[in-house]
């Protein structure tokens, strides 16, 4: 049976793939199914046919799978923060192990490597630390307001539509942060719906409000709020600034971030301290962090906890060891280990990230780390000695083939590779099999409700 673009089509949904979407069959022609559960039967309509797959949206569901369930979010389907939330949470945990074990087969060819049961987030909501909406002139509506009169379409402060930049769903509770931050978000908006400074185009270009950020201390239950705004205008800012403060009394710091680039991202050019601290303090175990409000952090604290002890245990430590950390980071896999080992030396591209990293050891008294800051393939090179473990945990692109190459001719005993995207780490598990064996991986769940999976594999040098 040929598939077509925009035909309609009977399908049983059979599987899951990376990235969130069901599989169909049609005469062993594959169809990926946006928003579908193993289990479903739907009709669906193609809207994309390549020669060895398709694409399609369900139009309707015939029969629903016993997995699938009623998401409490109004915005589930349409927002891009979470895809999976009509979705068992066990069934997540299933499939998000099924994807790891599947990318080291098929992309690593690396088999009959024990892949353990996914540790599940302590939280299945309200686990977000940090939270970030966008501005924009027109709200995306929603299916129930479409055709109806006297809809009022102007301006969105919440979170965008999959697969666009200019669409922003107006957001008034996001269920992944705690019920203090959807208050702080309605503040803002009703506060930036009555300025006179007009709201940034993202198509124009053109505007004043751009980004809202919002940050939770887990450890202190205290918050910062960031404001990116596209010039600075402290009389704008400041009234709003404390405005918050006066209602929530446990944000400790406010900033201003003000950028005119047109990218869209929440940075600021410069940075203006409105009220409180530069920082916000959070803990993972037993340490204490300070974080900027651009400075990079685990998004789930309880599940960076989980993910870092995996770690340390995966390590083997006796308290007499040597580690060299790979992209180290602010130096948090780094400050854990540093009760359990004689010496840590991280590696990091992101000169501001070592800064935090060299701020966190004060903050906690840490004596046994030392950062090396630029691009690790040039580096690395500054390891004289080989270590006893070594700690590796890329950005979601994986590892330079380089720096494979140059872990190699290293080729410390032990390695713990921490990963947040199975396939990359299948690739760069491949590039190391003939050297070292691969004993076991670890996945665990930080981002409920979506595909995402870190993992943590524990290698050892081949004898």
């Amino acid at each position: 049976m040929a598939v077509k673009k925009g035909q309609e089509l009977e399908l049983e949904i059979t599987g899951i793939a990376f990235g969130g979407k069901g599989i169909a069959k049609v005469d062993g022609f594959t169809i990926f199914v946006d928003k579908a559960v193993p289990g479903d039967r739907v009709i669906a309509r193609i809207g994309k046919k390549k020669k060895s797959y398709a694409e399609a949206r369900i139009f309707s569901i015939i029969e629903a799978s016993p997995d699938r369930i009623k998401a409490p979010c109004l915005y589930s389907g349409l927002c891009g923060g979470c895809k999976w939330q009509f979705l068992d949470y066990a069934k997540q945990l299933e499939y998000k192990r099924m994807h790891v074990e599947e990318s080291l087969d098929h992309i690593g060819g690396i088999k009959d490597v024990k892949v353990h049961p996914v540790i599940p987030s302590d939280r299945v909501f309200e686990y977000r630390n940090k939270m970030e909406f966008s501005c924009a002139e027109k709200r995306w509506l929603l299916p129930e307001e479409l055709g109806r009169e006297g809809i009022e379409a102007g301006f969105a402060l919440g979170l965008h539509v999959p697969g666009t930049f200019f669409k922003v769903l107006d957001i008034d509770v996001c269920h992944l942060q705690k019920p203090q931050g959807n208050d702080i978000l309605r503040d803002v908006r009703e506060y930036m719906r009555k300025s006179d400074k007009p709201i940034y185009g993202l198509r124009s270009n053109e505007g004043f409000w751009r980004f809202l950020m919002i940050r939770h201390s887990t450890a202190h239950d205290q918050w910062m709020v960031n404001i990116i705004t596209s010039e600075n205008c402290p009389a704008e800012v400041q009234p709003l600034a404390e405005m918050l403060k006066k209602k929530h009394p446990n944000i400790v710091s406010i900033v201003n971030n003000v950028t005119s680039r047109k990218s869209s991202v929440a940075v600021g050019e410069f940075e203006v301290q409105l009220l409180g601290e530069p920082y916000l303090k959070d803990k993972i175990g037993a340490f204490e962090f300070n974080i900027s409000a651009n400075s990079f952090f685990q998004t789930n604290t309880p599940g960076a906890e989980n993910l870092y002890r995996t770690a340390k245990d995966y390590a083997g430590l006796k308290g007499d060891e040597t580690v060299v950390d790979l992209y180290c980071g602010t130096g948090t896999i780094a400050i854990f280990l540093s009760d359990s080992v004689k010496e840590v030396t991280g590696f990091e591209l992101v000169g501001s990230a070592i800064r935090d990293a060299e701020n966190n050891c004060r903050l906690n008294g840490i004596e046994n780390c030392k950062f090396i800051p630029g691009d690790i393939k040039d580096s690395l090179f500054n390891v004289r000695k080989k270590p006893d473990v070594m700690i590796i945990d890329p950005p979601r692109s994986g590892m330079h083939r380089d720096v494979v190459k140059q872990i190699l001719d290293i080729a410390p005993e032990r390695i713990v590779y921490v990963s947040c995207n199975p396939a990359t780490m299948a690739r760069d598990l491949e590039m190391m099999k003939d050297h070292y064996d691969i004993l076991e991986v670890q996945p665990v769940d930080m981002f409920p409700h979506t595909y995402h999976i870190e993992s943590v594999a524990k290698l050892r040098l081949k004898k």
